[in-house]
């Protein structure tokens, strides 16, 4: 069979970034085309729960092409400088610094060891946190993570 016949050539990942920001998750995807061009799509998953409880992701998805890249990257920088001049004005709310706060205020209760029994399975946050993004039509292959909280 013939390149041209595999459908999936085209989308071939080379390279994947998971960011994770509370309900959600975005994926930077580097990838070839059939042509040997690189390109990447930009993917946001968002978990949501319907009325019985169970968890279903809404996804979107940007293909970003290599031509545009630099275009791309001057609009999000000029963008998140005018938000920080915006913030700095004092006009807007700082969620993250009032997340901050809050967290400082009430710090996490300290779980005492020797309480747990040996028959109690005690998972770290990243355990947890990959229980919660089960996500079966997207994995990533890097576990990488960026933090965007400083834009």
């Amino acid at each position: 069979m013939s390149d041209y016949g595999n459908d999936n050539r085209d989308r071939e990942e080379l390279y994947s970034v998971r960011v994770r920001a509370g309900k959600r998750t975005y994926f930077f995807d580097v990838k070839e085309t059939r042509g040997k061009d690189l390109y990447m799509t930009i993917t946001e998953s968002k978990r949501n729960f319907d009325n019985s409880g169970n968890v279903n992701y809404s996804k979107h998805k940007l293909f970003l092409y290599r031509e545009d890249f630099e275009k791309f990257e001057d609009g999000f920088i000029d963008a998140t400088d005018k938000i920080k001049e915006l913030m700095a004005s004092g006009k807007f709310r700082d969620p993250i610094a009032e997340r901050k706060a809050y967290d400082e205020a009430n710090p996490p209760a300290e779980v005492d060891k020797a309480e747990v029994s040996s028959d109690t399975e005690v998972k770290s946050d990243k355990e947890l946190s990959s229980e919660d993004e089960v996500d079966s039509d997207k994995e990533a292959s890097s576990e990488d993570d960026v933090n965007f909280d400083d834009l």
